[in-house]
């Protein structure tokens, strides 16, 4: 169904004033929608739509935009209105639309002068009785890190209610040689815009409208909802309550105006309801309820209550002299197991054993956490133990030579037993079985979904006196590189495994999503993988399928499934 400006007009009567703001008479600008469509955050009765217009006239100071919604094949709109939008929203548009019918596929589009937006798809969120559930879950996609063909092969999916997004939608660095991923960046004449790091309100919008005018990006967006969180990168590395790793104050000025300029981009250019309650913009926790099926809730963990990060380099210093020089690894692991260590705060965990509760109480069999970083014990692998010293050598040798230096030291570093990565849940023990014991009083098992590793994984979670907490599906990066790319020839992935009793699965290659399909009976996580980021055309494949039983007494751990998937071949 192609519809045009006039047959949008007429056909779906747009033009009546929509979204409590009036209509305002005035000659329409000549405007094109470069950026696509997008929508959600949806509800059983509606959902966000958002598009952005790029007026002709660079001095144009507003424009009128027309939305409508309706059902495929129905003879008028659903849902209709018109909205102003301006310079000090970066010519972006958020609609909250609401009188929709839940469980329910709509279209939509919008219109401004005499220009058309591309048609997006969007399903309201289900209510009673409800069979399934088809979620993507996807994260981190650096610009310049490859082509975005998981995207791509997202948007081509024939089942799909919604899309989780767990984060570092955008990345922060320059185009300046030897920066993040622009190696690669260079060869694919992938340029971050502004060329420079980001830190100011234009450099933050700048970067959100390159991103989103990729066309497997936009094509993804269009086919289904999302349900975004933040990580770190749409503000900069590593962020935690009070700074980040990569923000220097001596020539990037206060962190927290560069956090509020980060976050003013952020609710501009995505699909997400503005802060409700009177909560403040870093409080983008909240929860969707799919009928009687699941409970999503998305959590915060970067800006609200992060403490400042471990690092092995500052936290662990040599300490003795000579033959007796040591690293001082009784001090390290004080440090690491404060109790007050924590990335949630309290009022967060409160509100999620309460919401975790509830969906419990109306009799839910499924509660799905969608969280930022891995939450399982991951230690560093000791390789010395897995393999002989000429093989390590040999290992060492076919490294890469300007790796191969930081290699050893993890080496030796990992023969400590000490974790993988201090950025994920495991530099916050404490806090996690705070949150495990807010599992346990809420009376659920969760599925817990996670990012930011660029690596899938599937884990068997633990609290310390190994009780199952959870189950986690973690998905690696739509394009940006994993620590396995950094090391090829080292099976990373496959020491990760030996070395952890919760990890069932790591994969330390492939690029791609989960998709999570839930029943009342069971969870299934399927590892989707692209066969290149490097290219068109690319085949999509299903990598692993494990599956979780919901039981009585709780749930089963994954199991693989066996059986393969033949490729699919796409060309973007």
């Amino acid at each position: 169904m192609s519809l045009h400006r006039r047959s949008v007009l007429g056909l779906l009567g747009v033009g009546a004033a929509g979204a409590g703001l009036p209509a305002v008479a005035q000659e329409a600008p000549s405007v094109r929608f470069a950026h696509g469509v997008a929508s959600g955050d949806p509800r059983q009765d509606g959902v966000i739509l958002w598009t952005r217009v790029t007026p002709a006239d660079p001095a144009a100071r507003s424009v009128r935009v027309d939305w409508s919604v309706w059902v495929e094949g129905a003879a008028s709109s659903t849902a209709s209105g018109t909205v102003q939008t301006g310079q000090e929203r970066d010519f972006t548009v958020k609609v909250p639309v609401s009188g929709l019918e839940p469980g329910v596929e709509y279209r939509y589009v919008f219109t401004a002068g005499e220009s058309t937006s591309p048609q997006g798809r969007t399903r309201t969120l289900p209510a009673g009785p409800t069979a399934d559930a088809v979620l993507a879950v996807a994260s981190c996609q650096l610009y310049p890190g490859g082509l975005f063909n998981a995207w791509d092969a997202v948007s081509k999916l024939e089942r799909l209610d919604a899309v989780v997004h767990l984060g570092d939608y955008i990345y922060e660095y320059g185009a300046e040689p030897g920066s993040y991923g622009m190696a690669t960046g260079a060869r694919l004449n992938r340029l971050p815009e502004p060329a420079h790091e980001i830190v100011s309100l234009a450099d933050y919008r700048t970067r959100h409208a390159q991103y989103k005018s990729d066309p497997d990006l936009q094509a993804a967006h269009a086919r289904a909802p999302f349900i975004c969180v933040w990580d770190d990168h749409e503000v900069t590395n590593d962020t935690w309550q009070a700074g980040a790793q990569n923000h220097q104050p001596e020539t990037e000025g206060e962190f927290s105006v560069r956090k509020a300029a980060a976050l003013k981009a952020y609710f501009e250019w995505m699909p997400i309801r503005e802060p409700e309650n009177g909560l403040t913009p870093e409080a983008i926790y909240r929860s969707f309820d799919f009928g009687d099926l699941a409970s999503l809730l998305m959590v915060e963990t970067r800006l609200l209550a992060r403490q400042e990060g471990l690092d092995y380099v500052r936290d662990m210093p040599t300490v003795g002299e000579g033959r007796n020089a040591h690293p001082d690894l009784d001090g390290f692991r004080a440090k690491l197991n404060a109790p007050d260590r924590d990335l949630l705060g309290d009022s967060q965990r409160d509100w999620i054993r309460s919401t975790l509760t509830a969906s419990r109480e109306a009799g839910r069999p499924w509660q799905v956490l969608g969280n930022q970083v891995v939450m399982a014990r991951v230690q560093g692998p000791d390789i010395t133990k897995m393999a002989s010293s000429l093989e390590i050598a040999v290992l060492m040798a076919r490294l890469p030579a300007e790796v191969r230096a930081e290699v050893r030291k993890s080496v030796e570093l990992f023969k400590l037993g000490v974790p993988f990565n201090l950025d994920s849940w495991d530099g916050y023990p404490a806090g996690r079985e705070r949150l495990y014991a807010a599992f346990a009083e809420a009376g659920v098992q969760p599925i817990v979904l996670a990012g930011d590793s660029h690596a899938f994984w599937v884990n068997d979670l633990k609290d310390a006196g190994g009780r199952r907490a959870a189950v986690e599906f973690a998905t690696s990066s739509i394009s940006s590189p994993s620590p396995g790319d950094m090391v090829q020839g080292v099976p990373l992935g496959a020491a990760l495994n030996a070395a952890n009793e919760e990890v069932l699965l790591c994969d330390q290659a492939a690029k791609g999503f989960v998709l999570l399909t839930l029943t009342p009976e069971r969870a299934t996580g399927e590892l989707h993988a692209v066969s290149t980021i490097f290219e068109k055309p690319y085949e999509s494949r299903v990598l692993k399928t494990f599956v979780v039983e919901k039981g009585a007494d709780g749930m089963s751990a994954p199991v693989e499934v066996q059986g393969g998937v033949e490729p699919l071949r796409l060309a973007g």
